[in-house]
């Protein structure tokens, strides 16, 4: 892109000259990129100084850019940033006047101002007692009239900044932590501030000014090429939007990655997060230093005065040996000195792991020197590397700091050339906490954790590395994992038989989750497929710790006390069957004596009993607190349309629906006042928020949403009318699909949805239209989305034939557009 042609006076000191100058040039077809902005810099300079000579300033005085446009750095809709520097000689009025005349034709264009009129001795006055005023200075530029003026401030400030750095440093510190805790991290969110989040342009400005104090210095590979991406990203950002934002909206992505000539949003985002994870790291290793040095400088006086300030040689430096080739030096682990990287390919990984298992971060000098001469390992791995990489993995959560430092350098794709598809990943889930790779890592910590569980921890490990490793193809992601799971665990060393279990744990790291949560754990038919899949008692311990390990990685709302029992018990079974033991035919199981004590007093009376257990135990004391999760029974005269008034019921009092069992109980008539058909329904519930209500209101609207005279579909309605959803993302629309051969006992219908109140009593009104039987419900939600698992039969309890089955699920599926 060229830069305009310089404009006289007359075209640009008008409001109008200079707005249709910029127009044009915001217009141009070019990209985003350091040359607009430079030349739109360039052009609100020449627009300034006219406006400034046309006023005819009084001697001493001088208009000054700071902070970002004292860079040079303007984006699109970015505000400008102005000093009106006066050595105090001219009169007040005369510098009013002008400060009149430059601010309002800015404010009459609409373009955001900071401005402010100060003598040298008030900047400096103000920088004193205000950072973020100072870090502005550091980037003064003169734009017209006294530009000596100008020079001396900016020298002066930067003196004051050099020489207050030891108190002034921690304070800048502190500031981009409280920022860094207000906006997140950049580089693992979906809607990232550009400028506030870790990782964003303000710390970019921050490692200027700690590189500025001469105390430190960040690593400058890659540095800039980060900084010009996430200001083009700013750039496209306003030109999409129309509006001064920072925020990366999920809604403006495609047209941002359209701006920028990338392939999609996702494409956007990779090259956002791979910017902002070198400006992390390079943050990282900055103020590390600079402790290190802020320390050495508090050290030293006190070390003279033991000495009654006379100098002696200087100390050596303690290196403390970790292992083979590493030593701890300052705090960081680096090489020893005579180590030899091209003829040790170990080295690398075996660095990392000492680092890690002593808690220490890896020197970037290190890092770096590693990448440059370090030998490539041979394939498959020797054993020692392989055992390195496990006692990395093994460290736990001060893993993480040490494998972003080889990332860094690129040592992590050259070890394991497939994780380039993962590196920077994002993941549009909301549940997701991190993008893949970092989850990846993420669960190698939390599987660090368990591995007293298992009796192959160095597979569980390598498992959790790479159980998602498949997302950075098409298809899904488990099968294409597997494929690169056995690859990686043969590079890495593994033998056959480790190899084909690595496989098969990431090929199967979602099995144990999905199927407790979304199937009936009593049908045998389960439970054995479970166990067919698994194959060993070895491996299915190797996913029930994986399992845990990934959920805790992945978010907040992916684990909780009742998937973990959950997961336990679909465990205990499948142990039971690879152990040879037969399943309980479910069909045969007795009620228990709760079930049936509570099917004859309904017998008796004709009406719905409840009872509430928390986890089944006893009846729920109301003095004590809440329980994770409770258990319903309703036991009722056998009727049409249980199963929507129930679950209408229990929307209406915001409770949460985790599974469902319902089963018909034929009591002789010795149990009652004569035989009879008893609907006994098994519920496990959760209160939305708040406490639990009562039995008793729960009966009284069950029975009126039986007799028709609670409208549950319209009290449902109200409630959203009050609180109505705010606008966001479209949700794709409900799909139903038939579960093929899960059963057989029963059609298994899978219901995905966004999950909203009631959306079990509109699934259940369907079915109770479609002249269904409901055997059991099993609901799962993972944020916003609602996965039901539906065991349904003929009225006479027999599956369903195949096409009405597909049938059933298309009209489930419009029931619930």
């Amino acid at each position: 892109m060229t830069t305009p042609e310089p404009q006289d006076a007359t075209e640009t000191q008008g409001p109008g000259g200079y707005a249709a100058a910029r127009l044009r040039l915001l217009q141009e077809k070019a990209p985003s990129g350091p040359d607009r902005r430079t030349a739109l810099a360039a052009l609100t300079d020449d627009w300034l100084a006219a406006l400034f000579a046309a006023a005819a300033p009084p001697k001493g005085v001088a208009l000054v850019a700071v902070g970002g446009y004292g860079r040079a750095e303007l984006s699109p809709r970015s505000d400008l940033d102005l000093l009106l520097l006066h050595d105090g000689t001219a009169p007040q009025e005369a510098v009013a006047a002008l400060a009149d005349r430059l601010w309002y034709p800015v404010w009459d264009l609409g373009i955001a101002l900071d401005h402010s009129v100060r003598t040298p001795a008030q900047a400096r006055a103000t920088a004193a007692d205000d950072l973020k005023v100072q870090l502005g200075l550091l980037d003064a530029r003169p734009l017209a009239g006294d530009t000596a003026l100008a020079a001396a401030l900016r020298s002066t400030v930067l003196a004051d900044w050099r020489n207050q750095a030891v108190r002034r440093l921690p304070e800048l510190a502190e500031l981009c932590r409280d920022r860094a805790e207000r906006s997140g991290e950049l580089r693992f969110l979906l809607e990232p501030d550009l400028k506030e989040a870790r990782g964003g342009l303000r710390d970019v400005q921050a490692l200027r000014a700690v590189a500025a104090s001469w105390l430190a210095d960040a690593p400058r590979d890659g540095l800039d090429t980060a900084r010009r991406r996430l200001l083009d990203a700013r750039d496209a950002l306003h030109l999409a939007t129309g509006r001064a934002t920072d925020r990366l909206a999920l809604q403006e992505q495609d047209a941002v990655a359209k701006e920028l000539g990338l392939l999609d949003a996702d494409t956007l985002l990779r090259e956002v997060y791979e910017a902002a994870g070198t400006v992390t790291y390079a943050s990282d290793v900055t103020w590390r230093e600079v402790g290190r040095v802020l320390k050495a400088r508090s050290a030293r006086p006190r070390f003279r005065g033991l000495l009654g300030g006379r100098t002696g040689p200087k100390a050596p430096v303690e290196r403390t040996p970790l292992a083979d080739g590493v030593v701890e030096m300052d705090g960081e682990a680096v090489l020893a000195l005579t180590t030899r990287p091209e003829r040790d390919p170990a080295l690398p990984l075996r660095a990392a792991a000492a680092a890690a298992q002593h808690g220490l971060p890896l020197s970037p000098h290190a890092v770096r020197h590693l990448a440059a001469t370090a030998k490539p390992l041979p394939v498959p791995w020797p054993a020692e590397a392989r055992e390195a990489l496990v006692t990395l993995l093994g460290a736990g959560a001060p893993a993480v700091p040490v494998w972003e430092a080889l990332e860094a350098e690129g040592l992590v794709t050259r070890l394991l050339p497939d994780w380039e598809r993962v590196r920077h990943r994002p993941q549009r889930n909301p549940v997701h906490t991190w993008t893949v790779d970092r989850h990846l890592v993420e669960t190698a910590v939390r599987a660090a954790s368990l591995t007293r569980r298992v009796g192959r921890p160095d597979l569980l490990l390598v498992a959790a590395l790479l159980h998602d490793i498949g997302k950075g193809w098409p298809g899904d992601h488990s099968v294409a994992g597997e494929t690169i799971a056995r690859d990686l665990a043969a590079r890495i060393g593994f033998d056959r038989t480790d190899t084909a279990t690595v496989a098969t744990v990431v090929r199967h790291h979602l099995l144990l989750v999905d199927t407790a949560t979304r199937r009936d754990l009593d049908d045998p038919a389960t439970v054995e497929s479970v166990a067919a899949a698994v194959g060993t008692v070895g491996t299915l311990e190797l996913l029930h710790a994986l399992t845990e390990a990934d959920a805790l990685a992945t978010g907040p709302a992916a684990w909780s006390t009742w998937r973990a029992s959950l997961v336990a018990d679909l465990v205990k079974r499948v142990t039971g069957v690879l152990a040879g033991e037969p399943l309980p035919d479910p069909e045969a199981a007795a009620p228990s004596a709760e079930q049936e004590r509570l099917a004859v007093e309904a017998l008796r009376t004709g009406e719905p009993v409840l009872a509430l257990h928390a986890q089944g135990e006893q009846p729920l004391d109301p003095d004590e607190p809440e329980p994770v999760g409770v258990e319903l029974l309703i036991a009722l005269p056998d009727q049409p349309g249980v199963l929507p008034a129930v679950a209408g019921v229990l929307a209406l009092h915001r409770l949460t629906v985790r599974a469902a069992d319902l089963r018909a109980v034929e009591l002789p008539a010795a149990l009652g006042p004569g035989p009879g058909s008893v609907l006994v329904l098994d519920w496990r519930v959760a209160a939305e928020y708040g406490s639990l209500p009562q039995g008793h209101r729960l009966r009284a609207d069950l029975l009126r949403a039986l007799d028709g005279s609670l409208d549950i579909p319209a009290r449902l309605a109200e409630r959203e009318a009050a609180y109505p959803r705010r606008r966001g993302v479209q949700a794709p629309p409900p799909r139903v699909t038939v579960a093929p051969a899960e059963s057989r006992l029963a059609t298994v219908l899978e219901v995905r949805a966004q999950d909203a109140p009631g959306l079990l009593h509109r699934i259940g009104r369907a079915l109770e239209g479609a002249a269904v039987r409901v055997r059991s419900a099993h609901v799962s939600t993972l944020g916003a989305n609602a996965v039901d698992t539906l065991y349904v039969t003929r009225p006479d309890g027999s599956l369903l034939p195949d096409e009405e089955a597909v049938d059933l699920a298309r009209a489930l599926e419009e029931a619930l557009r």
